[in-house]
């Protein structure tokens, strides 16, 4: 293909041919780079140490030999329940390096929604910080046999479970076998998404997807730069973060989650060109800072951003990067991104070079141009997107029936040929870049002994982002006090899917099918018999380990 081609891509940076191993499958780029590089610094952690690629190869090859010897081979599950940092990023390559299927779990999991992941991953071993190791008790764990306890001592585990503590990943690195060959079409992790009508599902995915994703996200990344990644790595933009570097030969700067008030000196720390993305709110508590007369001197050269409005823009203008956005979800690869500094406000852009998208109706037959319909896709190239739902054939197929990736999100097409989210088809809410599932908390409320009925919504807030709201019935001589039923929640739910609002209704509107028609309390909003957590003095946050 001549140069001149290569210009017609969309992104320009991105080459949508099959690369090779070396630098598609995490073994061989770790080992090329290594040689090729060996002081150059790959990892920055948040203590200040740092990992050169060397370093990085060393550590990573004796964890390896550590899960080798607990009986880890390619193909097998490893589930790894760690915050972002040192132990999170040797367990994940460790992996890999295995030929393993990296498995990450959000840490703010608990009770029945950790029970359920743990389980459907099928994993026989868990490398987990000890913190979150006594969440384990009286769990029923179906084929986890042995746990790997980082970051500190624990007393003890479920019952038939062996106990290790975090030298069992400091193995013999003379005595690992690594020849075994990993592909691009080889399953390279499970990531848990929020499951809309139903539990979470884990997306299968090869290494050719998060190569693919992670060369669109953030593809603009050059050789030898840095990136910030403050997005945890439970997610695919923390996962990609981590993987753009390693493409490039280039070096992570990994804090566990994002600040306001760290953010510019953490991307100076780590002279970083880029980070993990600001999403939603993100650059708007950023951009709330007082203007300071060096606002420009930051090492910032482009920046993923969601959305793209008046706000971002002139953020991205006060601290000087360029600035792109697109649309992307666990499942397939940054299917949709704009143009560079794009003046499209609210677009997701175009499909990027491979890709097929259309904005179709329930029977999948085009919508015109301008209407709303849900936004199906395809892609030129094998592996670039996930291989289905792990253990659940059924949600598989629907998902791509008719030969097309069904996204479950409304979209609308413009006479420019830009696409425009409009909104989500499912029931998952979207809140501070955590996908929730409104099944999940509608369960877990449902236990209460004073609640009937109850569903899950997002509504909006004074800030313009969703938060979670339950609606309830109160059982047949009881009531629901609204702050009893939220500190009962607590200690049953991750933070971030303890619902803020509290409305109790004498019954739930139904379908002619009995179906809770939720719509209705998603446009009725905030009312005014609606109880505000915050408001009443409960403020969750996320427990720093």
């Amino acid at each position: 293909m001549s140069d001149g081609a290569r210009t017609a891509f969309h992104p320009p940076f991105f080459d949508p041919r099959v690369p090779g191993r070396d630098d598609c499958v995490l073994k061989p780029m770790l080992d090329v780079r290594a040689a090729r590089h060996p002081e150059r610094r790959f990892a920055l952690f948040e203590d200040g140490s740092t990992w050169t690629y060397a370093q990085c190869r060393e550590e990573v090859r004796a964890a390896a030999a550590g899960l080798q010897a607990l009986g880890v081979a390619k193909g097998d599950r490893v589930l790894a329940w760690l915050p972002t940092g040192r132990a999170m990023l040797r367990t994940w390559f460790a992996a890999n390096y295995l030929g393993a299927v990296f498995v990450p779990l959000n840490t703010a999991y608990r009770g029945d929604v950790l029970a359920h992941v743990v389980n459907a991953a099928r994993a026989r071993v868990l490398v987990a910080h000890s913190a979150l190791v006594p969440r384990l008790a009286g769990l029923a764990l179906e084929h986890v046999t042995d746990v790997v306890a980082v970051e500190g001592p624990v007393d003890s585990v479920p019952e038939g479970v062996r106990l290790h503590g975090a030298s069992v990943l400091q193995g013999d690195a003379a005595g690992l076998d690594d020849s075994v060959e990993v592909h691009h079409w080889d399953e390279q992790s499970i990531i848990y998404t929020s499951g809309t009508t139903g539990r979470s599902k884990g997306v299968l995915s090869p290494y050719l997807q998060l190569y693919t994703t992670a060369s669109i996200v953030y593809g603009y990344l050059r050789d030898g730069e840095s990136i910030l990644v403050n997005l945890p790595m439970f997610h695919v933009g923390g996962t990609s973060a981590v993987y753009i570097a390693l493409i490039r030969g280039g070096g992570v700067h990994l804090v566990d989650g994002f600040s306001t008030t760290k953010f510019w000196d953490q991307v100076r720390a780590g002279n970083c060109a880029t980070s993990s993305g600001l999403i939603g709110v993100m650059a708007a508590f950023l951009a709330r800072e007082p203007a300071r007369p060096d606002d420009h001197d930051n090492p910032l050269r482009c920046m993923t951003m969601f959305p793209i409005n008046e706000e971002t823009v002139a953020f991205a203008r006060r601290f000087g990067f360029d600035y792109l956005t697109g649309f992307n979800m666990t499942e397939v690869s940054a299917p949709l991104v704009t143009d560079l500094n794009t003046a499209s406000h609210g677009s997701c852009g175009r499909p990027r070079s491979g890709i097929e998208a259309r904005i179709v109706d329930e029977h999948d037959v085009d919508v015109p141009r301008g209407s709303v319909g849900e936004l199906v896709l395809r892609s030129d190239t094998p592996w670039t997107m996930c291989i289905g739902y792990d253990g659940q054939a059924q949600a598989t197929v629907d998902a791509w029936r008719n030969g097309w990736f069904h996204t479950g999100d409304l979209f609308r097409q413009d006479d420019r040929g830009e696409f425009y989210f409009v909104d989500r088809r499912k029931d998952a809410i979207r809140r501070r870049g955590e996908n929730v599932s409104s099944f999940e908390v509608e369960n877990v409320v449902r236990q209460h002994p004073d609640v009937a009925e109850a569903v899950a919504v997002g509504v909006q807030s004074e800030v313009a982002e969703e938060e979670i709201m339950a609606v309830v019935t109160a059982r047949a001589g009881h009531t629901v006090d609204p702050q009893a039923l939220t500190e009962f929640l607590i200690p049953r739910l991750p933070y971030f899917m303890v619902p803020r609002y509290v409305r109790v209704v004498t019954e739930l509107p139904k379908t002619e099918t009995n179906k809770v028609r939720k719509v209705v309390f998603r446009e009725q909003g905030i009312t005014a018999d609606t109880w505000d957590r915050e408001r009443a003095g409960l403020r969750l946050r996320r427990e720093k380990l």
